[in-house]
């Protein structure tokens, strides 16, 4: 037989104070050694390592008695630890490792570690796959000392529990009470679903009339998108045209404003108007000037003439009296300065002529002359008559007077004629300034035009400029419009392909009123409606979708509960035919057995009869669930043993005498573990109340157990050891430390001999 069972390490548990190792490398091994040495130490560090709760099983009463609590020369632990090690080269585990360490230690506030291959791990997890390889959590594989009847005093529903793990059913008891919690967990989620949808039912009715009103509104919406599309349309082509139309009208009374300005600009121009009227009054000034210094020059020498001939007459009239009387002789210095007091008039008169370019008039004359005369006046009544002895002078005087007269008539008439061609130039001026004044009133007359022009044109700007602000007060209706639909209807409603109206329709703007007033009046009625309604909608959508995930889920549940269920009933049906064939198969090894161990007589396993429901174990609310649990395990039926010794009558187990039910708890035993082997059996002690003849047969049982499961024998019994390969003794010295000492039988023999 190939073992699974490879070793057990033990640190610090019980008595175990140091690191322990106990190799199985054979199908029987035996463990010996004197009374509290620590033998069942080991039988417990198995059942501890495996998972077991019950501190009694472990002759405990907390958890730290399990640790190692220390001598006067050895320190207390401060956890345990157990470790069992398997082979699975052949995944009895259904864990792909080909070797498994199950691991559990205890520390002294407590609590417990489990780990699988060191991997940390739940109770559960080690509970579930001990079962898939048969080691079952009743702990009918290892059995302690003194419980070697305890199958027989268990009671039936306990018995049965054994016999399921013995058989190999807890798996499945496992799965089906996986599959009952899951059941359980599968109709609270069915009621909670079902109290939802519950729940949800008025809401989703409600909002289902809403949609119905929304409905109808939608049909109200797309009247009005449709509406909304043809009137926008409509005023977005008339206000494009309108601003493409003001804008050229614009941009040609603005060009139309600019060439007035310009024109007027160019008419007013100051600079070149004041230079052509400077230049004619200049011309005009200058011949004015011009014609009154001539007339002042020919009215001077006009003066000088009449001087020079009033003179020259004197000079004659003197000659001609200083030819009849004689005259006293006159100073040369009176003549001068008579000379030079005429002299002076004349410049004196010029002065006050000419000055200002005035013109000579008559007065000016009269009193230049009036002057003159009234100095020679003055001379002759000084000086009287000449005499004779003047002749000479006063015809040298006459001479040079005659010649100067002559010289000023030449001066006179050149004057004369410059004076005329100076009045021609004047008169030419003068006509060029009346041309120029004309030319005035013509330019004031296109002034007048020009401004007039340029009035009615930012007259024509002010308008275009007008009637832009009203297409931007339009265009911010129409927006303001357009979002007010938007609200109601949504984006929709000013999607839409752009038109090109004829001049018909840009003209005729009444049937665009009739569809403002009709869209107005759709609005009012989409909003009085509630507008598009889309959160009532989603909410709807969100609450349908929640309804029908739901319904969904309340099937998926309906049938996964469906599925449990019957798993469940598949489960029941297996384990009934596993446990009725198991049964069966255990009732026959145990006769056998039975028969071995007391030379005869017959021993079964009968199912008890169920108990009766108790319909009033329900009626309690408070503890339904747990009546429930209670009556449900009282309707699964409990195993009774039922023996007949050879030449005993005997009815009931309680009348065997205590070897006899160590004997039968043997063969129950031992034939529970043949029908189904578990990898390994740990017997503590179990031969302790077997006679001579009865620990042979006892021994035959080990030896033929030993084939099937991998066996573990506690004893003092030499016929016991005597069927191991393996023996291992445990001693204890002063200090309470568990030890080991070991031999192989082989290789002692080999030894021997």
């Amino acid at each position: 037989m190939r073992v699974m069972l490879k070793r057990l390490e033990i640190v610090g548990f019980k008595s175990f104070a140091k690191k322990t190792i106990l190799d199985f490398p054979s199908a029987a091994t035996a463990i010996v050694g004197p009374n509290g040495s620590g033998k069942s130490n080991v039988a417990e560090a198995f059942r501890f390592a495996l998972g077991e709760q019950s501190m009694k099983s472990m002759r405990g009463k907390r958890a730290e008695d399990l640790i190692w609590n220390g001598s006067h020369s050895v320190p207390r632990a401060s956890r345990a630890a157990v470790a069992v090690i398997f082979d699975n080269s052949r995944r009895a585990f259904k864990i792909d490792f080909d070797e498994v360490t199950i691991e559990r230690a205890v520390f002294r506030d407590g609590t417990s570690e489990y780990s699988i291959n060191g991997s940390r791990v739940r109770l559960r997890d080690i509970e579930e796959l001990l079962a898939g390889a048969n080691i079952g959590e009743t702990g009918h594989h290892i059995i302690s000392q003194g419980e070697a009847d305890r199958i027989l005093i268990a009671s039936p529903r306990e018995r049965r529990e054994m016999l399921e793990d013995a058989l190999g059913l807890k798996l499945y008891e496992f799965k089906k009470q996986e599959a009952e919690k899951k059941l359980i967990k599968t109709e609270e989620n069915i009621a909670q679903v079902n109290s939802l949808r519950r729940e949800l039912a008025p809401h989703l009715k409600f909002l289902e009339k809403q949609v119905e009103k929304l409905d109808k509104a939608e049909n109200l919406r797309k009247e009005l998108i449709s509406a909304a599309q043809t009137y926008f349309s409509i005023e977005d082509a008339y206000l494009a045209h309108e601003k493409i139309k003001v804008a050229e009208e614009k941009m040609r009374a603005a060009e139309n404003l600019a060439t007035a300005n310009k024109e007027l600009d160019h008419i007013t121009d100051s600079q070149s108007a004041d230079s052509e009227t400077m230049k004619r009054t200049e011309t005009l000034r200058n011949a004015e000037k011009e014609v009154s210094e001539l007339a002042a020059a020919r009215a001077a020498l006009s003066r000088e003439i009449g001087r020079v001939e009033g003179a020259l007459a004197e000079v004659k009239r003197r000659a001609t009296r200083v030819a009849n009387e004689p005259y006293a002789k006159v100073p040369r210095e009176e003549i001068e300065s008579l000379h030079q007091e005429i002299e002076k008039q004349i410049e004196q008169a010029e002065g006050a002529l000419g000055a200002g370019g005035a013109e000579v008039t008559p007065e000016a004359l009269r009193a230049a002359l009036t002057a003159i005369r009234s100095a020679i006046k003055f001379f002759f009544t000084r000086h009287g008559a000449p005499r004779d002895d003047y002749f000479s002078e006063e015809e040298n005087a006459a001479f040079k007077l005659e010649a100067e007269r002559a010289e000023l008539a030449k001066k006179y008439e050149e004057a004369s004629d410059a004076l005329g061609k100076a009045e021609v130039a004047r008169a030419k001026a003068r006509e060029a300034m009346v041309v120029l004044e004309e030319t005035g009133r013509e330019i004031r007359r296109r002034i007048l035009d020009v401004a007039q022009e340029k009035a009615h044109q930012e007259g024509e700007v002010a308008k275009a400029e007008a009637r832009e602000y009203e297409l931007t007060v339009f265009a911010e209706d129409l927006e303001r419009n357009k979002r007010e639909v938007i609200a109601v209807a949504g984006t929709e409603a000013v999607v839409y392909e752009p038109i090109t109206l004829s001049d018909q329709e840009l003209k005729e703007r009444r049937e665009q009123e009739e569809r403002k007033h009709k869209l107005e009046r759709n609005k009012i009625r989409l909003e009085e409606a509630g507008g598009s309604g889309e959160d009532i909608r989603q909410e709807h959508k969100e609450v349908s979708q929640r309804e029908t995930f739901l319904a969904v889920e309340l099937d998926d549940l309906a049938k996964s509960a469906a599925g449990l269920r019957a798993l469940i009933h598949d489960l029941d049906t297996e384990l009934a035919k596993y446990f009725s064939d198991g049964l069966a198969r255990v009732n026959a090894s145990f006769s056998e057995y039975f028969a071995l161990m007391f030379g005869g007589g017959s021993a079964r396993l009968i199912l008890e009869e169920p108990e009766p429901e108790v319909e009033d174990s329900l009626d309690e609310s408070e503890d339904a669930e747990e009546s429930a649990d209670e009556v449900k395990e009282k309707q699964r039926a409990g195993i009774e043993v039922t023996i007949s010794l050879p030449k005993k009558k005997i009815r009931s187990l309680m009348q065997l005498s205590g070897g006899e039910r160590a004997l039968t708890s043997i063969a129950l035993i031992f034939a529970m573990n043949q029908v189904n082997p578990p990898p390994f059996l740990i017997l503590d002690e179990t031969d302790a109340a077997l006679d001579e003849a009865n620990s042979r047969r006892y021994g035959d049982m080990i030896e033929n157990l030993a084939k099937k499961s991998q066996l573990i024998v506690i004893t003092h019994n030499r016929e016991t050891m005597s069927r191991t390969n393996i023996l291992y003794g445990v001693t204890m010295g002063g200090d309470g430390v568990s030890k080991l000492l070991s031999i192989k039988f082989d290789e002692a023999v080999a030894v021997a001999k």
